[in-house]
């Protein structure tokens, strides 16, 4: 299957260039399971979920995930990254019990699944997302990038005896060593987390979840209070921002497809209690970045290894929780900033390249890396129509 960054047929790796893509999909599992896990944990018992019902659905989310990164990868030679719902997750929590309890609520989940399926059969949507300008696209996905790339700095100042080995470390391969300099920084960071970590006793008794299969109830009150708008959050704050940032590393991938996937995925996750899945965003900037591999037509590698993992951990749900618990939060964005470097400096020369378009990708690139939100949208998603207003009004005759 030719790549869509190079047009070229993947050729098999040559011995050495798996340890790049393999570590930075072992590197995403680790960074987008930490960074979230229990946002989705503490969304779905705002629900009503209990705790047997909101483990069952972080197993299937895992699971789904896994899954769909590893078929993606080998169906397109593209680091297509999925992740869950972040954002939809927050909507949860601040939406609360909806009308009709828990029952309502995986009501709702079916029906965000149902429209995001409807997305990928119109055809207009991926021909809407294809027409974003590459300067906003890098712009956009700088401004994602920016605040994680700040973490190595803070977590020195924060916690200078785990951190500063962890940046020294990257520092000297990045000079010597440079294809394994994010494998080495992962390893000393491993030995720091080990060095502190607590870890709980009985790790054998935390393997996965029982399955817990939720009935749903349609309640057309849920439906437009939770239902709608935790579609309109997966597609913006998700979806289009990661869509958005495998354009800006050079892939375009059907959007047809995905989402049909990945809206067929939710429905499944729903029945169990999980949130919808997508498009990841930091994810897939790990995966399809430089930093991943130099050449972008083996940079699939990275999602299939991320989709292995994910499978892993849903195996090992409740070991892995309390082991990424254990660890501390910041050193673990800190080993992700220092991955990322390399696709911040890209994404900031692809949007400041043109001149004319350059302030409005500036613009996107302060709308994203603030990290407003507004009406429960993410940053990246008003980042992309700050700039793409002012790119119009600049073209306006």
């Amino acid at each position: 299957m030719p790549s869509a960054a190079t047009g070229a047929a993947p050729r098999r790796p040559p011995s050495g260039s798996w340890i790049q893509p393999a570590t930075s999909g072992f590197l995403g599992v680790v960074v987008g399971f930490a960074s979230s896990f229990t946002l989705i944990l503490a969304g779905l018992a705002r629900v009503g979920a209990s705790p047997a019902q909101a483990a069952s659905g972080l197993f299937v989310l895992c699971l789904l995930i896994g899954v769909l990164a590893f078929g993606f990868a080998l169906w397109r030679r593209e680091p297509i990254a999925i992740a869950w719902s972040t954002p939809g997750a927050a909507l949860l929590i601040a939406t609360g019990l909806p009308t009709g309890g828990y029952p309502a609520a995986v009501g709702a989940f079916l029906f965000a699944a149902a429209l995001i399926v409807v997305a990928g059969l119109w055809p207009a949507f991926g021909r809407l997302v294809g027409a974003i300008p590459r300067s906003l696209a890098s712009a956009m996905l700088a401004g994602i990038l920016f605040t994680l790339c700040l973490a190595p700095v803070r977590a020195v100042a924060e916690m200078p005896a785990l951190a500063a080995p962890v940046v020294l470390a990257w520092a000297l391969a990045w000079r010597f060593a440079r294809p394994y300099a994010v494998p080495l920084t992962f390893v000393v960071a491993a030995a720091a987390i080990l060095s502190v970590a607590k870890f709980p006793a009985g790790l054998s008794a935390l393997g996965p979840p029982a399955l817990a299969f939720a009935v749903p109830v349609l309640v057309p009150a849920t439906l437009g209070s939770l239902g709608l708008p935790l579609f309109i959050v997966t597609m913006a704050s998700q979806n289009v921002p990661g869509l958005a940032v495998l354009s800006a590393n050079g892939y375009r991938p059907p959007t047809g497809p995905i989402f049909v996937a990945t809206g067929l995925g939710s429905g499944i996750s729903a029945l169990f209690g999980g949130v919808p899945v997508n498009l990841a965003a930091i994810t897939a900037a790990l995966c399809a970045g430089p930093e991943s591999h130099p050449d972008p037509a083996k940079r699939w590698y990275s999602t299939a290894v991320y989709g292995v993992g994910y499978v892993v951990v849903a195996l090992c749900t409740g070991a892995a929780t309390a082991l990424v618990t254990a660890a501390p939060p910041l050193l673990i964005e800190a080993v992700a900033g220092l991955a990322l470097l390399g696709s911040l400096g890209g994404a900031l020369t692809a949007a400041l390249a043109d001149e004319r378009e350059r302030l409005p990708a500036v613009v996107t690139f302060a709308v994203a890396a603030s990290g407003v939100a507004a009406f429960g949208i993410g940053a990246p998603f008003w980042a992309l129509a700050a700039g793409g207003a002012l790119l119009a009004l600049d073209r306006w005759r």
